[in-house]
């Protein structure tokens, strides 16, 4: 499948709270949603935000089959063993936005010797993300 027609890999992620979340990552993040759908407990049973061709899903934390099987930051004193890695057009921009919607910033920005800039930050549940305009497609 070729980037134009969508990722094929997608992270997946549980929040304590996904509709904040939701909310959070499409202001601070640029994410938009393509579908979001409730339980019964007025959680997020599933949910799928966009960013150019790529592509997250997230729900509400639960212990159900799958959810038996991840933890979220605050359950690992914030360590992560995978982390998103978004490709961004304007790496400055993006920066400034999230910093002002209360990322926490781990990595400033900076412009990376392999090429693009860079910088990595922690959403509002503490999840780890990196954003740069380095794009290993066609660098």
């Amino acid at each position: 499948m070729s980037p134009i027609h969508g990722s094929t890999i997608i992270p997946c992620m549980r929040y304590r709270d996904a509709h904040a979340a939701i909310d959070w990552l499409c202001r601070a993040f640029g994410f938009a949603r393509q579908a979001v759908y409730e339980d019964d407990q007025g959680g997020v049973a599933h949910a799928q935000l966009t960013y150019g061709s790529g592509m997250v899903m997230l729900g509400s934390v639960r212990e159900d089959g799958f959810g038996q099987h991840l933890l979220t930051p605050a359950d690992t004193g914030g360590r992560e063993t995978q982390v998103a890695c978004v490709i961004v057009k304007d790496c400055r921009a993006h920066y400034e936005q999230a910093k002002a919607a209360g990322a926490q910033i781990v990595d400033e920005y900076a412009e990376k010797d392999y090429g693009g800039a860079g910088y990595s930050c922690r959403d509002m549940e503490g999840h780890l993300w990196w954003f740069g305009s380095y794009d290993p497609w066609t660098e």
